[in-house]
C-alpha cells in the first residue's frame, strides 16, 4: 500500500506528463561482439582482441596504443560497431566506426523498408529509422558511441576531444533516446542541446586557453514518461557501469577527469555511477534525488554541486525512498551538503542550459575548472 501511494504521488508531481511504460534496459556487448572476438586476421599477426564484455577501458587504451594506424583502421572497418563504442579507444577512431555503423545499418534498414513481405507499418519505421541513421551519419558530425538496439542509443562530442584540457558530460534524464537525443522541440531538455549550450557558454574560456569538449550522452535506456522505470533506480542501476565505463575510458585514453552535468533521472544514474567514475565534477539539475542522503555518501573524489529552480515540478516530487521506490534526498537541500549553483532565470524542469541562464555561466565555470 505505501509502495503504491509513493508511486500515485511521484506520477501526480509530474502534472502534464503520461505515465511511463515498463522499458528493458539495453546491455552486454553489441552485435559482431562474436565476430570480434573470433577474429584471427594476418595483419593481427596471431594478437588476440580484448573481449568487449570484460577488458577495462585502460585495457583497451592499452591495445590500440599497441598497434599501427593501418590495424586500427582494418579493425574500425572489420569491426565497426564493436570499435565504435570500445571505451578507452582513440577517439577519431571511433567516429570513424560509428560512422561505418551508422552507414552499414542504414543499408540495412532500406532493405526491410523495401521488403514487400513485411507489414506497412514495418517498413514505414524502417524508412523512419533509416533516416534517422543518415542524420546521424551526418559531415561534422563526432558520433562517440552508436547502439542500434531497443531505442537506440547515441552519444556526441562537440570540440575537440583530443585536444581538449577539459570534458563536460551531459547525462540526460527520460524519454530520450535515439530519435529524441537531438529534438528540436524542448531543446534544453535533450542531451544535444544542452551541450551546445554548454559548449557555446564555455567559448569565452576557450579564447583565454581553455580548450574544452562536451559529450552529449544518451548511452543508457531512459525511462518513458514517469511511471514506475522513473521511481525506481532499475534502469539507473544499468546505466551506472556504461557511464563509469565512459568516465573510465576517457581517463584511460590520456583525457582530462570529466564533469558529469546530470540531468533529471540521469541524477540517478550519476549518484550510482560516482564511486566507479573517474569525474572532477557532479553536477545534478533538477535532481529527484541520488539515492543517498548526503553527498559524502557518494564515495567520490569530485565536487558536487546542485541547482534546481523555484518552478520546477520535481519540487513536488517526494524526496524519499521507500520499498524501492523513490530516489533518497534532495540534492539542492543544504543539509545534504552539495555546493549550491545559481538558478536565476532559469525556468521549468528543461531550462537550466538555456542560455543567459545564471546556472548555464556556473556550469560554464565548472566545465572548464574555474568555479569555486
Amino acid at each position: 500500500m505505501l509502495a503504491a501511494v509513493l508511486t500515485a504521488a511521484v506520477v501526480a508531481g509530474s502534472a502534464g506528463w503520461a505515465v511511463g511504460s515498463e522499458q528493458q534496459a539495453v546491455t552486454g556487448p553489441l552485435p559482431g561482439a562474436g565476430a570480434w572476438r573470433a577474429d584471427r586476421a594476418p595483419d593481427l599477426h596471431g594478437r588476440p582482441l580484448p573481449d568487449p564484455a570484460t577488458a577495462s577501458p585502460a585495457r583497451i587504451a592499452e591495445f590500440f596504443a599497441g598497434l599501427s594506424e593501418p590495424q586500427r583502421q582494418a579493425l574500425a572497418e572489420r569491426h565497426a560497431l564493436v570499435v565504435g563504442n570500445l571505451d578507452g579507444a582513440p577517439p577519431a577512431l571511433r567516429y570513424a566506426a560509428n560512422s561505418r555503423a551508422l552507414r552499414q545499418e542504414r543499408a540495412g534498414q532500406l532493405a526491410r523498408a523495401a521488403d514487400p513481405r513485411l507489414p506497412d507499418q514495418d517498413r514505414a519505421a524502417a524508412r523512419a529509422r533509416a533516416e534517422r541513421y543518415a542524420e546521424l551519419a551526418g559531415p561534422g558530425r563526432r558520433i562517440l558511441a552508436f547502439d542500434p538496439r531497443g531505442r537506440g542509443q547515441v552519444a556526441e562530442v562537440y570540440g575537440d576531444l583530443t585536444a581538449a584540457e577539459h570534458i563536460a558530460v551531459i547525462v540526460p534524464g527520460s524519454d530520450i533516446d535515439l530519435n529524441t537525443f537531438d529534438r528540436t522541440k524542448d531543446r534544453y531538455g535533450t542531451p544535444a542541446g544542452m551541450a551546445r549550450s554548454l559548449y557555446a557558454a564555455t567559448a569565452g574560456h576557450r579564447t583565454a586557453g581553455h580548450r574544452t569538449a562536451v559529450i552529449a550522452w544518451a548511452g543508457y535506456t531512459t525511462p518513458v514518461g514517469l511511471g514506475p522505470d522513473a521511481a525506481t533506480g532499475r534502469l539507473a542501476e544499468a546505466g551506472a557501469p556504461r557511464l563509469a565505463r565512459l568516465a573510465q575510458g576517457l581517463v584511460a585514453a590520456g583525457r582530462p577527469r570529466p564533469a558529469l552535468f546530470c540531468h533529471s533521472y540521469g541524477s540517478v544514474v550519476c549518484g550510482l555511477a560516482a564511486p566507479d567514475a573517474p569525474a572532477a565534477d557532479l553536477v545534478v539539475a533538477g535532481s529527484p534525488g541520488m539515492r543517498v542522503d548526503r553527498a559524502a555518501e557518494l564515495r567520490t573524489g569530485a565536487r558536487v554541486w546542485a541547482a534546481k529552480n523555484a518552478d520546477d515540478w520535481i519540487d513536488d516530487v517526494p524526496h524519499i525512498r521507500l520499498l524501492g521506490l523513490g530516489h533518497g534526498a534532495d540534492p539542492a537541500d543544504p543539509a545534504f551538503g552539495a555546493r549550491p549553483v545559481p538558478t536565476a532565470r532559469a525556468q521549468g524542469h528543461t531550462g537550466y542550459f538555456a542560455p543567459g541562464t545564471d546556472s548555464l555561466r556556473a556550469f560554464a565555470e565548472i566545465a572548464v575548472g574555474s568555479a569555486h
